[in-house]
């Protein structure tokens, strides 16, 4: 990593704290899983073993690491962080000794993807501490994304347009949705991509499940098929995106349909600016097709956050009150699902600045015949 990510790093340690400290969290407890790798550069490896970066309202910040994995933690940047690394051995309690750091707080947060057995036996060793769910103090900080951040996100939107470049190539007639998906996942990795995360080829009537899997379905003429796809480039930042393509000449009756999402979904893009709430966004692209006479085909938020996780702060629902700030990053998908039909979706991942949003995915928007 270079000097500027471990001053990021430091510089999100202590603003954690902070905000621990706000929410009145005397520590803060944080396992393997994004929030740690966002908090210290650190991509552990999830174990039946203890990791936990300890953060105290005051005093030193400390990470405990099973003994077998102090050379992997010290390799990642917490070998920059000036980060005491106290390792237990296999015949010891990592849970006594992590309590032992967190000293006489009262009320201390652990981290949303921390495995229950370990909450569990965390607040064994802890009786006397009242445990709260720390994602309210991290996400305040993660859903505000840095300028290296959002570089790290434009990336991930070019690799996943290159893919969406080459997904035409991949339908035709006669192909299953696993083959085509398959040739996508190798598609994704040769983009850039260190993981496949998800690939969605839903065709006819299997559009009109948002979050179908990979059938043996076979591709007919004249279906439309949804095809959401994303992975995990190797700085941990996330893609995805969803564009329809349609193998012949739709129904002008589905044509114009997909014409309407288009501008639904266009139109919540154009919305999205500083001061704009999460709510508002959704209700552009949900009046919209509400009054295209759509709006009960349209089952799901219009957006979710996305960083190193694909869904995270902020979610763009009807009901978020959070006010967009430049930095925050999230999709923007309406969908249309007609049951036992077919179904259309189009998304693309919207960061929010100063004077209005950035799209970080470029491909056409058009229903896209192949």
């Amino acid at each position: 990593m270079t000097s500027h990510d471990i001053a990021d790093l430091k510089d999100r340690l202590r603003r954690v704290r902070a905000s621990a400290e706000v929410a009145g969290v005397d520590a803060l407890l944080v396992s393997p899983g994004p929030d740690l790798r966002y908090l210290t550069g650190y991509d552990a490896i999830p174990l039946e073993r203890l990791t936990c970066l300890v953060v105290p309202r005051e005093g030193d910040i400390r990470i405990v690491v099973p003994a077998l994995e102090v050379p992997a933690a010290m390799a990642s940047a917490v070998g920059q962080l000036d980060l005491e690394v106290v390792a237990w051995q296999e015949n010891d309690d990592p849970y006594a000794l992590t309590a032992s750091l967190v000293g006489a707080a009262e009320h201390v947060a652990v981290d949303d993807h921390m495995w229950a057995s370990k909450v569990l036996a965390l607040r064994d060793a802890m009786p006397g501490v009242h445990q709260v769910a720390a994602g309210p103090v991290i996400a305040q900080l993660r859903m505000r994304k840095s300028a290296s951040e959002i570089a790290s996100l434009v990336r991930a939107g070019a690799a996943i347009d290159a893919v969406h470049a080459q997904v035409g190539g991949f339908l035709e007639a006669g192909r299953t949705e696993r083959e085509v998906g398959a040739d996508i996942a190798d598609a994704i990795l040769a983009a850039g991509h260190v993981s496949v995360d998800f690939v969605i080829v839903a065709s006819g009537p299997n559009g009109a499940s948002p979050h179908h899997e990979l059938s043996d379905r076979v591709i007919e003429r004249g279906d439309t098929i949804v095809v959401d796809i994303g992975g995990t480039m190797p700085d941990g930042y996330c893609s995805d995106s969803t564009r329809m393509y349609c193998v012949g000449e739709p129904d002008a009756e589905v044509y114009e349909e997909f014409s309407v999402l288009r501008l639904a979904q266009a139109a919540a893009v154009a919305s999205v600016a500083p001061g704009m709430s999460c709510e508002a966004v959704d209700a552009v692209a949900r009046d919209y097709l509400a009054e295209a006479g759509l709006g009960e085909y349209f089952i799901h938020r219009t957006g979710h956050g996305i960083g190193l996780e694909t869904h995270e702060e902020p979610y763009i629902i009807a009901g978020n009150h959070q006010v967009l700030e430049p930095g925050m990053a999230f999709s923007i998908e309406p969908g249309v699902y007609r049951a036992g039909s077919h179904g259309a979706r189009i998304e693309d991942i919207v960061i929010c600045t100063p004077d209005g949003h950035l799209n970080c995915n470029r491909r056409p928007h058009d229903l896209i015949v192949v």
